[in-house]
């Protein structure tokens, strides 16, 4: 079997025990086992459990990320519908691959800077394209005020975090599709962003709590 066969058979079987068993109670004989080769194998492949570890992190978010960019490539659509189609992308990638979603959200998180850092790096991608679909929706406002960089990046930070904990919880509750969680922050998100777009502002110091 070519090398590159058995390595993705072994990340497999190491994304599915990382996923539901978590990085430390994972062992290297349960992955080994899990992707029916012996354990020095996987030594010899992927060197230790760590190092395991982190390929799976970069593997499952580069395709995460490959998923939600495909989702947005038709230049023609209006910046609401690149973000619709992003987030559909974004919900329908993690309920497809509830494991890695687990890998990427929740253990390597909690598991040690290095995976903490990985997981970083590929959310400041996707803060980097929210933020670009989002000054296109400023551009293409004619009613849009001059957004500063803080507004617009504090916003996709918004964003990404609010899709980061609602895949979480799709993935937790029966019968919930990526069309359905991707309106629900459209619903959230959009409307609040149209109106921002429109110029209102909320604002603690003025009564009433928001400026026009």
């Amino acid at each position: 079997m070519p090398r590159e066969v058995r390595e993705r058979q072994m990340m497999d079987a190491a994304v599915a025990t990382f996923g539901q068993r978590g990085y430390r109670a994972a062992s290297m004989d349960e992955i080994a086992e899990l992707a029916g080769v012996s354990k020095p194998l996987v030594y010899l492949y992927l060197n230790s459990k760590e190092d395991l570890f982190t390929a799976c992190i970069r593997r499952e978010a580069d395709a995460l990320m490959a998923a939600v960019r495909a989702g947005v490539v038709e230049p023609d659509l209006a910046p609401d519908e690149q973000l619709w189609a992003g987030l559909t992308a974004f919900f329908a990638h993690t309920a497809d691959n509830p494991d890695a979603w687990s890998v990427l959200h929740r253990q390597a998180r909690t598991h040690g800077e290095s995976f903490a850092a990985e997981v970083g790096a590929m959310r400041g991608e996707l803060v980097d394209l929210v933020t670009g679909l989002l000054r296109d929706a400023g551009r293409a406002s004619p009613a849009s005020p001059d957004l500063g960089d803080r507004d617009v990046v504090g916003v996709a930070q918004a964003l990404v975090g609010a899709a980061e904990a609602l895949a979480g919880w799709a993935n937790e509750t029966p019968g919930v599709s990526a069309k359905e969680a991707a309106s629900t922050l459209m619903n959230f998100a959009w409307t609040g962003l149209g109106r921002l777009l429109e110029g209102e502002r909320w604002s603690a110091a003025v009564p009433g709590g928001r400026l026009s």
